[in-house]
């Protein structure tokens, strides 16, 4: 079956950095868009970043353009957050859904991550 398993998540200072990670096995189909979601309590399940199956290109939120990096190596998404604020504190999800990356809904993907906190102290 699919399985996408995130890491990386942690407790970091404003301003900091930190990088989460997901693996995804189980895919039996191609290409595939990976994207980079985040919920915080009481609010919904947002768009972060997504990029392509080769790769070459990503998408960003405008909360984290500039600040976050999106990239992929196979079957493996990474997100690396610099410059982190107290409001990028949530559950970070990687997500897989079909081509093209051009999608921020996550009724577009379909296949999600157990989640991995991150926190940000101001």
């Amino acid at each position: 079956q699919v399985q996408l398993v995130e890491s990386g998540g942690g407790l970091v200072q404003a301003g900091g950095s930190l990088r989460v990670s997901c693996v995804a096995s189980g895919l039996t189909f191609s290409p595939y868009t990976m994207g980079w979601f985040r919920q915080a309590p009481g609010k919904e399940r947002e768009f972060v970043a997504s990029i392509s199956w080769s790769g070459s290109t990503s998408y960003y939120s405008d909360s984290v353009k500039g600040r976050f990096t999106v990239s992929r190596d196979k079957n493996a998404v990474y997100l690396q957050m610099n410059s982190l604020k107290a409001e990028d504190t949530a559950v970070y999800y990687c997500a897989v859904g079909p081509s093209p990356a051009q999608r921020v809904s996550p009724s577009q993907y379909s296949y999600w991550g157990q989640g991995t906190q991150v926190t940000v102290s101001s």
